[in-house]
């Protein structure tokens, strides 16, 4: 079975001002698409995203995927945490997360700046904070999830007929 950590990025909710509701909504959804989910683990924004998603690698995650830190706010350094663990950025992941955003009618979704990539055997996503932008996120993931983790496995890419070989 692919492991899978839901990783929650929220001061506020690291030091308890409020509840975390969109780690919870990334647990369900990972487990909906057949993965074994642990989490969701809430820490606060800053080196913690790094240290923990550096842990999660050595750990063996198969799929890390974050929700929170990714927008404008000074105080949001997900993305830039998440660029030094990473080996090869997948822009396409994240582009397609926030243009799916946007077609539903958020036209804050491009404002996310979450980025996604392969850090050694793992796949990580950085989704936004809100519920609505991780069901947003896991409708783009529902569809690749499974053979970008095949991929980073090592998979050979499948042939089609609409494509050259």
């Amino acid at each position: 079975m692919v492991r899978a950590l839901a990783v929650t990025v929220s001061t506020r909710s690291a030091t308890g001002v409020y509840a975390d509701r969109s780690g919870p909504v990334l647990v369900d959804g990972l487990r909906e698409l057949g993965f074994e989910v642990d989490g969701p683990t809430v820490i606060p924004d800053g080196e913690a995203v790094e240290s923990t998603l550096r842990t999660a690698v050595d750990d063996g995650y198969d799929v890390i995927v974050t929700t929170g830190g990714t927008g404008l706010n000074p105080n949001d350094t997900t993305p830039e945490m998440t660029r030094r663990v990473i080996d090869a950025e997948v822009p396409g992941l994240a582009e397609g997360i926030r243009a799916y955003g946007v077609a539903q009618g958020v036209p804050t979704a491009a404002l996310s700046r979450g980025v996604a990539g392969r850090a050694g055997r793992a796949l990580v996503v950085n989704l936004p904070g809100s519920s609505g932008g991780v069901r947003d996120g896991l409708a783009v993931l529902a569809s690749v999830l499974h053979h970008a983790v095949d991929q980073i496995w090592g998979g050979d890419h499948p042939r089609d007929e609409g494509h050259a070989p």
